[in-house]
């Protein structure tokens, strides 16, 4: 088929043709902000699982929904080498053109006034913003006294009061989040906390690994009752089946069932891998429908494709010690694999690899899945070691 008019998305948060296997997801984000609108309230939200389920994709949809229904939005990737004060003002100096107009009621110019704090500008240094504005007219609260827990809930409070008078609210959508701090997370949880407590017009909705869940609690004890936390896998065999199909028959190419089927297989349900292969089938098949043999002449592609991107991106973090420790790792399949028996068949002591895992989990490479347990943060990251690593060359004698 013709590259230019391949239908499939891979890449990382892209927006595929059709987000499939979500619905359940969807109007548990669409009753959250509907109740917030009509007044109630609703619990915060956190996402978790793998890399490549569509975590950021699931996020980058709620945004859109909730940005078309008039909420006011904030978007975050967390970046371990920023703070989320500051990744929370880059977005939140969009929000000010938003709001910033000439009509403006008390409470929009007390919560522009309240940004601007938060943001640490100063607000001695509004009137150098030429936003058309008279700010002399409303009082401000100060979010910026350093302590972020307080300075959130307040930006929150006053943006929540803001959204009073249109029935709307605001959203804000933080990816990655285990990357974040530990006073990070702890000023989301509280400001999620007060939200829910005291009905503010707010929505928080959080994605990240699996660690996520248990990271949130142990800041804060309460975080196991305060979200709706909904786990994200690969998606079922019905759901991959139209997220692989549904883009090619819109551009009038169908699939024979078996080369669906195959095609499937392959991907694990997982929505990235499912992008990756459905666009090296379509550039291998040369005429609807798309039959059984195109896919296996596409597989070799795809699963170049991953592992020269997806996959070995990852690998190359690793240095040549943490590999070992991945390669041994690599004989449990996906996992979980005990982190005594990694030992054991790296014949060393389990504790001289404390600082070897520290620094895999560090690099988001692996995660700990329950006491003495790790798993890859990726998946079929497994096979891409055992493709790599002739079983000769194994250290401990083979996976």
């Amino acid at each position: 088929m013709d590259k230019r008019k391949d239908p499939y998305s891979p890449g990382a948060g892209r927006q595929p043709f059709a987000l499939a296997g979500r619905a359940d997801d969807i109007d548990e984000f669409e009753a959250a902000i509907e109740r917030i609108g009509d007044g109630m309230d609703a619990r915060p939200l956190v996402f978790y699982g793998l890399r490549g389920v569509g975590k950021t994709v699931l996020l980058r949809d709620f945004q859109k929904r909730a940005a078309a229904n008039g909420w006011l939005t904030a978007f975050v990737e967390a970046n371990p080498e920023r703070s989320l004060r500051d990744m929370l003002g880059d977005e939140l100096k969009l929000t000010i053109a938003e709001m910033a107009k000439p009509s403006a009621g008390e409470s929009a110019l007390r919560a522009l006034k309240t940004i601007i704090s938060f943001i640490q500008l100063g607000v001695d240094s509004v009137g150098h913003i030429s936003l058309g504005v008279d700010f002399s007219k409303a009082d401000y609260s100060n979010a910026a006294t350093g302590d972020l827990s307080g300075d959130l809930t307040v930006l929150v409070r006053d943006l929540s009061a803001a959204c009073e008078k249109t029935g709307k609210g605001v959203a804000m959508f933080i990816d990655e989040a285990q990357d974040l701090t530990e006073s990070d997370l702890r000023a989301i949880n509280m400001a999620a906390h007060r939200a829910s407590q005291e009905t503010y017009r707010f929505v928080a909705v959080i994605a990240g690994l699996p660690t996520l869940p248990r990271i949130l609690a142990d800041i804060n004890s309460y975080a196991e009752r305060l979200y709706g936390y909904r786990p994200l896998a690969g998606l079922d065999a019905e759901s991959s089946r139209i997220a692989l199909t549904a883009p090619s028959l819109a551009r009038g190419v169908e699939w024979e069932n078996d080369a669906a089927s195959l095609a499937v297989s392959a991907t694990g349900g997982f929505s990235y891998f499912i992008q990756e292969y459905g666009s090296a089938v379509w550039r291998r098949a040369e005429a609807s429908p798309i039959t059984a043999a195109d896919v296996e002449n596409a597989r070799a592609d795809a699963i170049k494709r991953l592992d020269e991107g997806f996959f070995r991106s990852r690998w190359d973090r690793a240095s040549e010690t943490q590999k070992e420790y991945l390669r041994a790792m690599a004989a449990d399949g996906d996992g979980p694999s005990s982190t005594s028996e990694i030992a054991k068949r790296l014949g060393v002591n389990p504790t001289s690899l404390s600082p070897r895992r520290a620094s895999l989990i560090s690099k988001g490479l692996i995660y700990s899945a329950s006491s003495g347990t790790v798993a890859f943060t990726v998946p079929q990251m497994a096979q891409f070691i055992n493709r790599q690593v002739p079983l000769g060359d194994v250290p401990f004698g083979g996976v």
